[in-house]
């Protein structure tokens, strides 16, 4: 593909043999789609893709060798001489052979040639594939340049001959092509880094005990690897022996090396940069966090934000009106100014090669690349190219409290024992909370662990029951239940966190604490800073949350929320205004999906990655301050390209019509103006934001 038309014809081709979810990358050469009932097969396909003029790459096929590398530097061994004879001449020098008709066209026919070949390919595939595309004008440009020069050539008029015109057309927008093509693929250098990050092969431990190396695709669920120190891990899974330092800073952005051990998860791509493991993979492949990481980072790639619609609007009608002003152009300069028709044919010339539809088409795709690309180098995964758009509109942001605005680390500040047995009771604890997926159990667990260790089970039948606790039943029928005060039959005559009854009896109430992250309050300050306003929504006792919206400045905030409540108030708040909900992306997944914007933190569990539009994988939250910092600067990038492509065009056409331009300054402008654009994308990777 040359340009952002050609990917518009790929889909214009593939949703119209009925394909769904069509999506075609430029930057990448990548196109997928959803097959369906009436899709054609795969070989009808790609005989259609060819047809159109392009072709299905393979690992079957072979690399080509006439590449666009080889052209350039064919066409501008044979160019070279004669734009340096040109500029001799301007300043008052000749060189006779050179200046010679048939000498000219003979340096100028190699450049023609594969210029009449490469850009007229191409333009006739645009061209039914329904969106024409730059190659049209070129092609046009440097054909009508040629065939005026040979008419030229067989009357003896040598006003008439330029083909040091067609020639460095030709010559001078391959180098654009060029620069252009190495560029964008640059756009895409944070992604390429992910899909680099998995090993070629891996160490399974056989049933024997032998280590076997194995390809990555060989490996299954259940294998245990070996990783030794300086390997990158292979799959996600559990250690079962060893201890090692990991770093897992390309998937989480976390710089510090994390120290893992047995029953610790591991992530595959990560490097173990101390010790040796062996690991037992729990998923493989695409399956992996890194795998599900790439795939939304490609997904957001390619996903149009709503802000280029309008350059895709104005890109599938330019090429035409590029011909219609080239035509205008001639016929008035002859006829209306009595402009001699070879000058007249120059100025139309120059029209045609001057306009750059490409530079509209790439203004967006290539700042979103480089945006989303800086954002999951900093553990920062987005889903969708239009939740890059989404985040400069947001105005109320509402936080969970616990695990998100805290730690999600408790400590038992106090227990009340109405039992007689207080082992029995943490044992009571313990397995309860052995089965929740709630924020609590963890800490709950080490600290029943801290208080008696090494109990015995009790083997209870564990149900979850959502906003409400968790219950479980023992082998006589006796049934436990701990929670919030919902679980009491008669509200209590004093609040605590927790409740345990044994058959509606209350046992034990439980009192935690629970601190503050490190960098909440400074998040908080900075979206009131902007303008944003901040709310929190929880389920913990009032005197909790207040007390937290107290520390953290916040105004708004709404506590004893059950997940139904919570839904409803953020369906009221996206009602009003855009609005981002950050929360754990477990028990917060319905609000997350409802809210104008979803940001889970914490690891990436499959629940959140499906609910919320960003998932901050390192659980900081001054990640979410660089994913707006970041976003908006991708935002704001994309309307300098916009304006940039834009203003180009609005600017350069009417200089070419009105003859200030030689049509081979004209390519060389057109030439720079998609890397100027692609040049802005680019310094998203290291700008200031």
């Amino acid at each position: 593909m040359s340009c952002v038309n050609c990917a518009q014809s790929i889909v214009n081709f593939l949703e119209e043999s009925h394909l769904d979810d069509v999506h075609v990358d430029f930057a990448s050469g990548k196109v997928s789609f959803v097959l369906n009932e009436q899709s054609p097969s795969l070989e009808k396909l790609k005989k259609g893709l060819h047809r159109i003029g392009y072709q299905v790459v393979t690992k079957e096929s072979k690399p080509k060798y006439w590449t666009l590398e080889r052209k350039l530097l064919v066409s501008a061994i044979f160019t070279v001489p004669l734009v340096l004879s040109h500029f001799l001449m301007m300043a008052g020098l000749t060189l006779d052979f050179l200046g010679h008709p048939y000498t000219q066209l003979a340096l100028a026919l190699p450049a023609i040639i594969i210029g009449l070949h490469h850009f007229g390919k191409s333009a006739l595939g645009s061209l039914r594939g329904g969106v024409p595309n730059m190659d049209v004008l070129v092609f046009i440009g440097g054909l009508a340049a040629t065939v005026y020069s040979l008419a030229g050539l067989v009357i003896n008029e040598p006003n008439y001959i330029f083909f040091e015109t067609a020639a460095s057309i030709f010559t001078l927008v391959l180098f654009g092509n060029f620069l252009e093509h190495r560029s964008v693929k640059q756009t895409t250098s944070a992604l390429s880094a992910l899909q680099n990050l998995m090993p070629e092969k891996a160490k399974k431990i056989m049933p024997s005990g032998a280590i076997v190396e194995i390809d990555l695709d060989e490996i299954q669920l259940g294998d245990i690897i070996q990783v030794n120190e300086g390997d990158r891990i292979a799959c996600d899974g559990k250690i079962i022996e060893g201890l090692g330092a990991i770093d897992e800073s390309m998937i989480t952005g976390e710089s510090l090396p994390v120290e893992k051990t047995i029953g610790q998860k591991t992530y595959g791509g990560t490097l173990l940069q101390q010790g040796n493991i062996q690991v037992k993979a729990m998923a493989v492949a695409d399956n992996s966090l890194l795998g599900k990481i790439i795939d939304l980072v490609e997904k957001a790639q390619n996903d149009k934000p709503p802000i280029q619609r309008l350059a895709d609007k104005i890109s599938a009608i330019f090429v035409p009106v590029v011909i219609g002003i080239a035509v205008l152009t001639f016929f008035i300069s002859w006829l209306g100014f009595d402009v001699p028709a070879t000058k007249a044919l120059i100025h139309s010339i120059a029209v045609l090669v001057i306009s750059c539809p490409c530079a509209m088409g790439l203004a967006t795709p290539t700042a979103v690349m480089v945006g989303v690309g800086r954002m999951a180098q900093q553990g920062i995964v987005i889903k969708g190219g239009q939740t890059v758009e989404a985040i400069k509109d947001i105005k109320n942001i509402v936080f969970d409290k616990t695990g998100t605005l805290t730690t999600g680390q408790f400590r038992i500040d106090d227990i009340q024992y109405f039992g007689n047995d207080k082992q029995r009771i943490h044992q009571i604890i313990k397995d309860l909370e052995s089965k929740s997926s709630h924020p609590l159990a963890s800490s709950l667990l080490s600290e029943m662990e801290r208080l008696s260790p090494n109990l015995a089970s009790l083997n209870l039948d564990v149900e979850e029951k959502k906003g409400m606790g968790i219950q479980g039943t023992d082998a006589a029928g006796h049934v436990f239940q701990l929670g919030s005060k919902r679980i009491l039959a008669q509200a209590p005559a004093d609040a605590h966190d927790l409740y345990l009854t044994e058959n509606g009896r209350l046992i034990a109430t439980i009192d935690l604490k629970d601190d503050l992250k490190k960098d909440a309050k400074e998040t908080v300050q900075f979206f009131q800073n902007k303008g944003v306003k901040v709310i929190m929504l929880s389920g913990d006792r009032k005197e909790k949350v207040a007390k937290v919206a107290e520390e953290l400045g916040i105004k708004t905030y709404f506590a004893e929320q059950l997940p139904q409540e919570k839904l409803e108030k953020i369906a009221e708040l996206s009602a009003q205004n855009p609005t981002a909900m950050v929360g754990d992306g477990i028990n917060d997944a319905p609000a997350l999906a409802q809210a104008t914007l979803g940001i889970s933190l914490g690891q990436a569990s499959a629940i959140a990655i499906d609910s919320a539009q960003i998932i901050l994988l390192n659980d900081h939250l001054s990640s979410l301050e660089k994913a707006f910092r970041i976003g908006k600067t991708t935002v704001k990038t994309i309307h300098e390209n916009l304006f940039w492509a834009f203003a180009y065009n609005v600017v350069a056409i009417p200089i070419a019509a009105l003859g200030f331009l030689s049509p081979m300054w004209g390519a060389m402008f057109m030439a720079f103006s998609d890397v100027v654009v692609i040049g802005n994308s680019l310094r998203l990777k290291r700008r200031r934001v």
